[in-house]
């Protein structure tokens, strides 16, 4: 193996390093573990960067640990779909991790660095690794970094939610395993790409059998990604906890909706006897009450941290509507979309932080109050990042959904999917415009909020997460090119088999 090729174990590597050197420098020379944090921030968004464009000559790569072949040993695989979203989890990371730098959130707590790197470590394994088991261990990783992220700052009302946080994801770990348990016994492996093989072999006897392990399977990815009726965990844990912690948690949603993305057409595509595709009639209706229910909280939301919440919850309704279609043109709309809803969803939140940061006692009350410092400038941001998850133009949440209605166009119930999608945005934007207008637009007369200077610094992340949607936009052609390529690959599922195992034996 070239160096190239060992540059796929790099996202993995990196956070597992930097997180315990940061924990150690933290104590003594603070400084210094902040700037082991951020420097491994960078390293992973070059490794991410590099993987991206390693992955433009559109090959499968697998990278066997320790030089162990699939299926007996562990494999990392890099496509462009995993290129994708390690890109995304870099850029989002750099940029909280800079505003926690910032805004000195992260001194709160001795642990935020050390906890940042191993959630990082979770959702950059959760894309690369190409078995089912050890998705199954980095998703814990992350849960488990989760749960004290959460935590930081302390609060009696983020201990209650992580309580219930914390037994909603203990309940989707042992769904997890008994649908593991069930996929091994009836085929004898958890690789991916195996398992492709042996469930499409498997006889009638086992289909019913089959049929269960993928319904638990969905139900678990579901349950990660807060589609209705499992969503009840992400309003109240995600309004609880710090807004810099909850646009990191942005990308977590997205995990869940990766592995439906990564494992169906795969494991349960076309080729999969009596099991093909077996979570789709159950997936569509979920995703329309999902994207309901997340615009409606949108526009009953009280704070801004909680309208932001119910945004990312509407906007992963939408991304289903185009996932649970199940087309190769559908794919490659959700992908997009899913870029673009984690970058507007994580600006939501941080202008939530720098909004309260900055009202004094209103702190992110959707009510008007007295005039702030950077009032201006904060409403403009806000407007923006609203325009952008409600998906109006000129932003890229605006190309998204055009071309999710265009991709959904030639599918039954199309004229569902069509109201679901228009109707939720103009809910969204009439909940926006509300708490936008009372917060930035008006004023209850009394005298201006008196409080320390605050710099403007914490401005910067924002406006990047802004700017990104902003290129993503300008870049909207290449973009969708991009996203058409990696669903073209999803949707060839023989490739990646031939990739992980070589030619079938």
């Amino acid at each position: 193996m070239t160096a190239l090729d060992h540059l796929v174990i790099a996202p993995i590597v990196i956070p597992t390093i930097v997180a315990p050197l940061a924990l150690l420098a933290m104590r003594r020379r603070r400084r210094v573990g902040v700037a082991l944090s951020l420097a491994g921030c960078v390293a992973m968004l070059g490794a991410a960067l590099a993987l991206f464009g390693v992955a433009q000559d559109d090959a499968i790569r697998a990278y066997p640990l320790g030089g162990w072949p699939a299926p007996f040993g562990i494999v990392l695989v890099i496509d462009r779909l995993t290129a994708i979203m390690l890109v995304l989890a870099a850029a989002l990371a750099l940029v909280v991790m800079v505003h926690a730098v910032v805004t000195a959130m992260d001194r709160k707590g001795w642990h935020f660095h050390p906890l940042f790197h191993f959630q990082l470590l979770g959702l950059n394994g959760a894309f690369l690794t190409g078995d089912l088991f050890n998705l199954f261990v980095f998703f814990e990783v992350l849960l488990i970094a989760s749960y004290g992220l959460m935590l930081h700052g302390q609060g009696a009302a983020r201990l209650k939610a992580g309580v219930g946080y914390v037994i909603v994801n203990i309940v989707g770990s042992a769904l997890f395993l008994i649908a593991l348990g069930l996929l091994y016994g009836l085929t004898g492996t958890l690789n991916m790409a195996d398992l492709a093989r042996r469930v499409a072999a498997l006889g009638m006897a086992d289909q019913g059998l089959v049929r269960i392990a993928g319904l638990l399977l969905l139900t678990v990815f579901a349950l990660k990604a807060a589609v209705v009726p499992l969503h009840l965990w992400l309003p109240r844990t995600y309004t609880a906890t710090a807004p810099v912690v909850a646009a990191l948690f942005a990308i977590m949603t997205k995990v869940g909706v990766y592995a439906m993305i990564r494992t169906v057409p795969l494991i349960f595509g076309a080729g999969a006897g009596a099991a093909a595709w077996v979570p789709a009639p159950w997936l569509m209706p979920a995703a329309v009450l999902t994207a309901i229910v997340g615009f409606a909280g949108v526009l009953a939301a009280r704070g801004m941290r909680e309208q932001a919440a119910f945004g990312l919850l509407g906007s992963t309704g939408t991304l289903l509507l185009a996932v649970a279609c199940w087309t190769e043109a559908t794919t490659a709309a959700a992908l997009f979309y899913l870029v673009h809803a984690t970058l507007a969803g994580a600006a939501l939140f941080l202008m939530a932080d720098v909004t309260q940061r900055r009202r004094g006692p209103y702190a992110d009350a959707a009510v008007a109050g007295p005039r702030f410092a950077g009032q201006q400038a904060a409403g403009l941001l806000f407007l923006a990042a609203a325009i952008a998850a409600v998906g109006l133009p000129p932003l890229s949440g605006f190309v998204g959904k055009l071309f999710i209605l265009q991709a959904v166009a030639g599918t039954p119930y199309w004229w569902i999917l069509w109201a679901t999608v228009l109707g939720t945005t103009l809910i969204g934007v009439i909940g926006f415009a509300r708490s936008g207008s009372a917060i930035y637009w008006k004023a209850d007369g009394a005298d201006p909020v008196a409080g320390p200077v605050r710099s403007r610094a914490d401005f910067a992340a924002p406006l990047a997460l802004v700017a990104l949607l902003g290129v993503l936009t300008l870049g909207g052609g290449w973009a969708t090119a991009q996203a058409q390529a990696a669903a073209a690959q999803l949707f060839a599922p023989h490739r990646y088999s031939l990739a992980v195992l070589g030619p079938a034996r």
